[in-house]
């Protein structure tokens, strides 16, 4: 209880950001071609994602990867599994008195009324208990909204509530992360229904349900103050949502009270074939633009 107590602390009062290194089998391929990785240099699932450990853990243990401007790290579920420098990496991360998240969501269903509901999480009290007994504080699940349709979205909500009220009783903190498309043509409306519907269902929470929201950051400036300043809310994260490293920080910065969640923007510029020092002054000056905007 001590550990969970002290990064509870860390991550609802610490300043700094949660780096997302939570790419899925989906997404991998992209970021290995982000990192200089081509698709016909590995084959199969097995080299692909021991490629990507490989990447994160080049990440997780380069000297400028620090508690000191990071709070949190997202963990896909082989990354949770694996080692740096031959310690668990929960036990690594928590080491720099980074804490461990576990993304749990397994995919995305097919669009139907504008947003893409998560697929079924199977086993989900078995792998929260595993999570667990690994080190983990909480999870993160993912879904998207990409068109203007109120009960599509309200759905996707509620979809979010409802898992997050199961990982809170398996005594996991929950991030919800409904994203919003950055390219949808009423990103605008869009937003004022989400934030309604998040509205509705945190004020049916009890006062001991806490959890975390994960957001596209909003095209109107502390457009979501509403939920950074709500009782039931831990924390607002932002994700970047394809925004370039330059463009998320500076709309990030405008949002007071939120602090980053990035992924991409965090990793676009690492390359494989980068000196150990070009790496980690790459890593570093990002991770000081995102820790800057982040303390707005």
């Amino acid at each position: 209880m001590e550990k969970f107590e002290k990064q509870l602390k860390r991550i609802t009062e610490g300043k700094g950001f949660i780096a997302a290194l939570d790419q899925s089998g989906g997404s991998t391929p992209q970021a290995l071609l982000g990192y200089g990785i081509q698709e016909e240099e590995y084959s199969g699932e097995e080299v692909m994602f021991r490629l990507m450990h490989e990447m994160r853990v080049r990440v997780m243990s380069d000297p400028a990867f620090t508690g000191d401007k990071i709070l949190g790290v997202i963990l896909f579920e082989k990354t949770m599994n694996g080692f740096v420098n031959d310690l668990p990496v929960t036990e690594f991360l928590w080491k720099k008195n980074i804490v461990p998240f576990l993304k749990i969501d397994k995919g995305l269903q097919k669009i139907e009324n504008g947003v893409k509901l998560m697929k079924e999480i199977p086993n989900l009290p078995e792998r929260l208990q595993d999570a667990k007994d690994k080190g983990i504080f909480g999870t993160k699940m993912r879904s998207f909204i990409s068109g203007n349709n109120e009960s599509g979205i309200i759905e996707i909500v509620k979809q979010q509530f409802d898992i997050g009220k199961i990982i809170l009783e398996n005594g996991l903190i929950p991030i919800l992360e409904p994203e919003v498309d950055i390219q949808a043509d009423e990103k605008v409306v869009i937003e004022s229904l989400l934030r309604e519907a998040i509205l509705a269902e945190l004020d049916m929470l009890g006062d001991d349900q806490k959890i975390i929201l994960k957001l596209t950051i909003p095209t109107e400036a502390n457009f979501y103050t509403e939920l950074i300043q709500h009782e039931n809310v831990m924390r607002v994260f932002a994700l970047s949502g394809g925004y370039d490293l330059d463009r998320a920080t500076r709309m990030l910065s405008e949002n007071h009270g939120m602090i980053a969640s990035f992924s991409r923007a965090l990793l676009d510029e690492l390359k494989v074939d980068q000196s150990p020092e070009e790496f980690s002054d790459v890593l570093s000056t990002a991770i000081e633009e995102i820790y800057q905007a982040s303390l707005t």
